[in-house]
């Protein structure tokens, strides 16, 4: 029986401004949540794809991330949510973009996977699928905060969309008892006052979501562009294949090496079929933390 593991993220980014140095302690307590939330379910013989749905569920109901509730607004107003989820086991995934009225956007995403032939659905379509799924459904308004508004005022009133946010893509990575991967990602977006339909990485399978059993579990946060333009998720996972990379070496290359290149930040979580997991970034902060088969945790936010 393999020994069960669980990573999770809350973004990476600027020292100075994410996360927010006042509520440090509370995204910590939020990812301690999450990380326990999956952690109950692998204890329990249950599997990484429901661990990872878990986890990133807890996230997204949480106002602290850049996921679900909270998430950064689009020009339009509107929380335009992006998310996605991969099972290692037999490289099933799903994935929704652009969604606006499901509460779980990560549930979404699985439903794709299970419930429709499809990959990827988006906008109207993906939130009319989500209705017909009987998953809980919630307005626009749903997704809102005091933060999330005042920071898309402050945004477009000097006509400013570059300015990265204060809270963070929400991703997990587990591996359960059977010796089965999943990964997953959600999001909002990269930044307050995105293009109205702009689609990031965390909905695109290879870029910012991936799992195989032959390798490993992967998910991404970061300037989700070049992410995409990498494909850095699945590339991560190329390099252990076919060159025999530890996790910590593949993701190094990519995050600290590849994306750069290109004018990218960001950060990733990882784990190998054996349990090897690493977590690697290039900016001053990635919120991140694992739990191990000994039910500790372990969560840091700084180099």
């Amino acid at each position: 029986m393999q020994e069960a593991v669980l990573l999770v993220h809350g973004g990476a980014g600027k020292a100075s401004s994410y996360p927010h140095k006042a509520r440090e302690g509370e995204c910590k307590e939020a990812l301690k949540l999450a990380l326990q939330t999956g952690y109950n379910i692998l204890r329990n013989g249950g599997t990484s794809l429901d661990a990872v749905e878990a986890a990133i569920k807890t996230m997204e109901d949480l106002p602290l991330f850049n996921a679900g509730k909270g998430a950064v607004l689009a020009n339009s107003g509107i929380c335009e949510l992006d998310a996605s989820i991969m099972d290692g086991k037999n490289k099933r995934a799903g994935a929704v973009a652009g969604i606006t009225i499901a509460k779980n956007p990560i549930m979404v995403a699985r439903a794709v996977m299970e419930k429709s032939d499809c990959v990827l659905m988006a906008s109207h379509g993906a939130d009319v699928f989500a209705q017909e799924q009987k998953l809980e459904i919630v307005t626009p308004s749903y997704f809102h905060t005091k933060e999330n508004l005042e920071k898309l005022k402050q945004v477009q009133a000097v006509d400013e969309n570059i300015e990265p946010s204060k809270s963070g893509t929400v991703g997990a990575v587990a591996l359960d008892q059977e010796g089965n991967l999943a990964a997953g990602t959600s999001t909002g977006g990269r930044v307050a006052n995105k293009y109205s339909g702009r689609i990031g990485d965390s909905a695109i399978i290879g870029a910012g979501t991936f799992a195989d059993n032959k390798t490993c579990a992967v998910s991404t946060t970061g300037y989700g562009e070049i992410f995409i333009r990498n494909v850095a998720a699945y590339d991560i996972a190329a390099l252990i294949e076919y060159k025999g990379l530890s996790v910590q070496k593949a993701a190094d290359i990519v995050i600290k090496s590849k994306i750069p290149l290109l004018g990218g930040y960001g950060g990733v979580i990882i784990i190998d079929r054996h349990g090897h997991y690493a977590m690697s970034f290039n900016t001053e902060t990635m919120l991140r933390g694992y739990i191990t088969a000994d039910g500790v945790s372990k969560i840091d936010i700084h180099q």
